[in-house]
């Protein structure tokens, strides 16, 4: 399906953060789209405007998005800072090794985490080692707990502390989309979920995992409850709403958590072709904002 040329999403995020469509896909970028991008970035005074540009930097996995994302660390909104990390993990560029372990140090809590997952992401991507403080280098490497930069080595992972099964996935949202359609939809909201656990250092989804260190199974059904088209001022968008079920290893129900992002495009670049992308990014995105609140429940139930 041919994907849109020149319009520039708007995530708006209705929880912690949905961390940004980053990953999602990424398609070859032209030069004067990288330099349109950064230039809404260093300019605009607009915070959604900001996490628009910093958004579609880091979807398109282009390396000549390396320096303004690395830039973007530095912008006074934390969601931009926040999906710049992102970015930059995603990108896996070893360059990037010294502006992450600066933003760990960031002041919002979120930016932190996102940089610190980003750092492991980037270090698995080089072979490079990544200490408990962070540092990351090649074992032997003269630069080591500087630079981070070598050539061999591996990351070094935290232990797990949990471990979630995710048991069903469905869309149950109101409308007339049909079996296959839904089924789709509960493949990618499933999909999300399991990646975005992927990138959490201290989550496991392997029994193994889970014998080896004695963890309880977080067992999780989710559900999309509502998927929605709808024109909003200028611009079309497509609202995704979860549900999350917590239950035990017995069955027995714990909790539930709910979530939902939107993804919004200009009206005037506006083509239905692009829906179901657009109801992707919207499912993928309220997948991902979940996961923080998801870890923050289980962590606090299990007295952690």
């Amino acid at each position: 399906m041919p994907r849109p040329r020149r319009w520039i999403s708007r995530i708006v995020v209705a929880a912690v953060l949905a961390t940004s469509g980053v990953g999602a896909s990424t398609r070859v970028a032209r030069a004067d789209e990288v330099d349109q991008l950064s230039e809404t970035l260093t300019t605009s005074a607009s915070e959604k405007e900001r996490i628009s540009a910093v958004t579609a930097l880091a979807r398109l996995g282009d390396k000549r998005a390396l320096r303004p994302l690395v830039a973007a660390l530095h912008d006074p909104s934390a969601m931009v800072r926040a999906i710049a990390a992102a970015g930059l993990g995603k990108l896996g560029h070893r360059a990037a090794v010294p502006a992450l372990r600066e933003a760990q140090r960031d002041p919002d809590p979120l930016v932190q985490k996102r940089a610190h997952t980003a750092l492991v992401q980037v270090c698995e991507a080089n072979h490079l080692d990544v200490d408990p403080d962070g540092a990351s280098a090649a074992p032997g490497d003269p630069d080591r707990g500087r630079a981070g930069f070598g050539h061999g080595g591996h990351a070094v992972k935290p232990r797990p502390d949990v471990y979630v099964v995710i048991k069903s996935s469905s869309d149950d949202s109101p409308g007339r989309a049909d079996d296959k359609t839904r089924k789709q939809n509960a493949v990618i909201l499933r999909d999300s979920l399991m990646g975005s656990l992927r990138t959490e250092p201290r989550v496991t989804s392997t029994a193994e995992d889970a014998s080896k260190y004695g963890l309880d199974a977080c067992e999780v059904d989710l559900s999309i409850t509502k998927l929605e088209q709808r024109t909003s001022g200028d611009y079309i968008e497509i609202n995704a709403e979860l549900r999350l079920a917590i239950s035990d290893t017995r069955g027995r129900m714990k909790s539930f958590l709910s979530n939902g992002a939107k993804v919004q495009i200009p009206k005037r670049t506006f083509d239905a072709r692009y829906l179901p992308q657009l109801r992707r990014e919207a499912l993928e995105n309220a997948a991902r904002g979940m996961v923080d609140d998801l870890l923050r429940h289980v962590r606090r139930t299990a007295g952690t």
